[in-house]
């Protein structure tokens, strides 16, 4: 049998810095849910169970990968003098949560919570940290049952105390616009390897809107019904739509050129907007055509709540090297070969967007920008005033 390895040692393979619990059935990262989970079962207070689990993984944390029995040590060592019984107790059956007069709920999840606490423009670790101090809450509390309007203040309030009145305040606004009278429809445009998509992906999901589209899907489809002799501008990428674009006009041929195909694809982005007002149904619309002005947005007013953002790199060398770590999915080759064109129409989406008060996010960090997306989101939306905070309270 392989002689098991010291602590230090398997710490240096662990792939990342994340603290691993290894047994005979392999090796798992380590849960801090799972622990405060366990504990609560032997009897433990949330507030103990919380400090405990919390205390384990920092100072477990340089150790990379730890056994169970490791693991259990640790535990012990800090509950110290803690009155736990001996022998497992079941936890309370789970908090139905439910609307108001109706008589059957849906079981309290710590994850659904903490996924709808996100639209705060939080950290994913603070939204878990809240979902699960509402949960040793309730637990404690020896409820039954809770009206989701209940839950929902008291998601309020522990946001307000822990985070501040801000991030309160955004969650608050958009449990109102889930669901909405009108659609919200937030458009994120920029241009190529801006990283539109995987933003519009990941804000969609803290949001919880389901339907997300690239103009890019748009185009494709364009590309089966309009010919290249028809309408040759779509079927080149944006920044060489100027070469199939027939006479070169204006100063900038590759700005012509984009816009000469923006403007075909954007009837097709238009198209899906109408389509959500009709099903009254939000959405997350990303793509290079998407630029500030294009489409007429006011004919919107009094249907659904638009919301522009402009999606950017202003380092170069930056926006360089996103080309090349797509190597692996798509030939990076033709964007480096064109990036001189790629960078004039990102200058071309910078203007558009100071022109008509569109905000701009340097994507230098994903996570610090889909912050800044959902917070520009609802900021927006309670700036309109449409939601009155006090009824949902």
């Amino acid at each position: 049998m392989e002689r098991r390895e010291s602590g230090s040692k398997r710490g240096k393979q662990l792939s990342d810095s994340r603290l691993a619990v290894e047994d005979e059935a392999g090796r798992r990262p380590f849960m801090r849910g799972i622990m405060i989970h366990s504990l609560m079962s032997r009897g433990i207070s949330f507030e103990d169970a919380f400090e405990t689990a919390n205390r384990v993984r920092d100072g477990l944390k340089g150790e990379g990968v730890v056994t169970r029995g490791e693991l259990a040590t640790a535990i012990r060592d800090l509950l110290g003098e803690l009155d736990a019984p001996e022998e497992a107790q079941p936890l309370p059956p789970p908090v139905m949560i439910r609307e108001k007069g109706q008589r059957r709920g849906t079981p309290f999840s710590k994850g659904l919570l903490s996924q709808s606490l996100l639209a705060a423009a939080i950290d994913p670790q603070d939204a878990f940290d809240v979902a699960l101090e509402i949960e040793g809450e309730l637990s404690m509390a020896g409820l039954r049952e809770c009206e989701r309007r209940d839950l929902r203040r008291l998601a309020f309030e522990t946001l307000r105390r822990r985070l501040g009145e801000n991030p309160a305040q955004r969650y608050l606004v958009w449990r109102h616009y889930q669901s909405p009278d009108r659609p919200v429809m937030i458009l994120l445009g920029g241009a190529p390897g801006a990283g539109k998509t995987t933003l519009s992906l990941e804000v969609a999901r803290r949001l919880g809107i389901w339907r997300v589209l690239s103009t890019d899907s748009i185009r494709q489809i364009l590309r089966l019904v309009l010919s290249r002799e028809l309408v040759p501008a779509i079927h080149a990428s944006s920044f060489d739509a100027y070469r199939v674009a027939g006479d070169a006009i204006g100063d900038s041929p590759v700005i012509e050129g984009f816009r000469s195909q923006a403007s075909i694809v954007s009837v097709g982005a238009r198209a899906m907007m109408d389509r959500a007002v009709e099903e009254n149904t939000s959405m997350v619309m990303d793509g290079v055509s998407l630029v500030p002005g294009l489409i007429d947005l006011s004919a919107y007013d009094d249907k659904a709540d638009v919301i522009s953002v402009v999606i950017a790199n202003l380092d170069t060398d930056a926006y360089r090297e996103r080309f090349e770590s797509r190597a692996r999915e798509r030939t990076p080759q033709k964007y480096l070969e064109n990036l001189t064109g790629i960078l004039e129409i990102q200058e071309y989406f910078l203007e558009s967007a100071d022109q008509f008060g569109v905000p701009i996010v340097d994507n230098a960090s994903f996570e610090k920008s889909v912050r800044l997306i959902l917070r520009h989101v609802t900021d927006t939306l309670r700036k309109k005033g449409q939601f009155d905070a006090a009824a949902l309270l």
